[in-house]
């Protein structure tokens, strides 16, 4: 099982929340005023509009907590005003997770082949070379993020920039 579906000992769930918003000016401080002021931790945010009026965004958060917990977070973003709909996908069933990362490595010789060839074996794209270093586009789920990013450690990693998840239910249906 992947870390999205785990339950730990604790009770505590990962789940992925996809909120359909009013593309408008605040309505992202309001959804993320909700977790603060309630102390809700949030292992992930990523935010754009969907419509092509630009109408709409759709906000993906990865958070955490007991059931208990995640019913009420969803419970009260649905009453925000500019709040259209909200899907725990973790819940709903089978969906699709990517994250995307930038990672800069530094290295000459070997290393530098190393970090080449590591990168080929997870279809990391290089996106910027230097005779000294390269910057690496990797995308796939964050344990394979993971992965890619802890091999490069040990080759040279100098930055890493990642973008959050962004998830999408499998099927024909929409949100």
């Amino acid at each position: 099982m992947s870390k999205a579906h785990t339950l730990t000992i604790t009770g505590i769930e990962r789940h992925t929340l996809s909120i359909l918003v009013d593309n408008e000016a605040g309505v992202l401080a309001r959804v993320i005023g909700l977790f603060s002021s309630r102390g809700y931790n949030i292992d992930s945010l990523t935010v754009a509009e969907v419509t092509h009026d630009r109408g709409i965004s759709r906000i993906t958060i990865v958070t955490s907590g007991t059931p208990a917990v995640i019913e009420q977070i969803k419970a009260q973003l649905e009453r925000l005003v500019p709040v259209h709909s909200v899907a725990d996908l973790t819940v709903q069933g089978p969906h699709v997770e990517r994250e995307m990362a930038l990672v800069k490595v530094a290295g000459a010789g070997d290393k530098r082949v190393e970090a080449l060839r590591l990168a080929d074996i997870y279809r990391a794209r290089v996106v910027d070379a230097t005779t000294s270093s390269f910057v690496f586009e990797v995308t796939g789920s964050s344990e394979k993020v993971d992965t890619f990013i802890d091999l490069m450690r040990e080759l040279g990693l100098i930055e890493v920039v990642r973008t959050g998840i962004v998830a999408i239910a499998r099927g024909a249906s929409g949100l």
